[in-house]
């Protein structure tokens, strides 16, 4: 049973600054949460769940030891879900540590220039993970990888990717040697760019596109082909498209 204490906890967690304070994130959901337990660096501080996943998970559950899963009633649930239907579990997880080098000169980096929106930058993340992208700067404009509607959009890959908050200007400085590819309406043909596997990809706003700033870092350009009437593609599906052309 929920007290008071731990409702208004994992409330207060819908906010960045007790986010960061606890080290934590929250997730939702069986298929996230039993990805993120089964082995993807991700530690639960705490995991509330409904009767039905109790039993239907008691492998899982021996694995990260009972302590720390607690049977809650579906209506004790609604009371501390992020989402409008609240589905089975919701658990707290400590932020994953990486001891990664920010290497461009020997893998491929993205960097984000101020992608606002959570579900964006969640679908970007897992897109990342899909072709083995490793780590992701974005500028503190950006949307928070552990806001809940952003963890819920990565489907655990928020567990496998390192997203690094800072000066985007100051850390493109550092690697003036690097191959440094912009998406752009005006750039090179994207079948122009195949076995791209190292250097860095920069992708921009939702509306407004890579700032002045950042593009006077880039080498090259690149375009989708346009086949149709679209004014432009949601920068999720553009980087989804951008990273296959260059794995390709």
């Amino acid at each position: 049973m929920l007290v008071k204490s731990q409702v208004k906890y994992i409330q207060s967690l819908s906010q960045k600054k007790f986010r960061d304070e606890e080290g934590v994130f929250v997730a939702e959901g069986p298929k996230i949460i039993n990805e993120l337990l089964a082995g993807n660096g991700a530690i639960p501080a705490a995991v509330y769940a409904t009767t039905e996943w109790i039993k239907d998970n008691t492998a899982i559950i021996s694995k990260h030891g009972t302590e720390n899963f607690h049977e809650i009633s579906y209506q004790e649930l609604e009371r501390i879900s992020f989402l409008s239907t609240p589905n089975d579990v919701l658990a707290v997880f400590k932020k994953p540590l990486f001891d990664q080098e920010i290497n461009p000169a020997q893998s491929l980096i993205l960097v984000l220039d101020t992608i606002q929106d959570p579900g964006n930058l969640g679908t970007i993340i897992r897109c990342a993970d899909w072709f083995g992208i490793k780590q992701i700067i974005c500028n503190t404009g950006s949307a928070d990888n552990f806001n809940p509607k952003v963890v819920q959009s990565t489907m655990a890959s928020v567990a496998r990717v390192e997203v690094i908050y800072t000066d985007l200007i100051r850390f493109l400085a550092d690697y003036g040697g690097v191959q440094v590819y912009a998406a752009a309406l005006n750039g090179k043909p994207l079948s122009e760019f195949r076995s791209i596997d190292h250097g860095i990809l920069i992708v921009g706003n939702e509306s407004k596109g890579i700032s002045e700033e950042v593009m006077a870092f880039s080498t090259d350009c690149v375009t989708i082909p346009r086949f149709g009437k679209a004014e432009s593609l949601n920068a999720a599906v553009a980087t989804g498209i951008i990273l296959s052309g260059f794995r390709s």
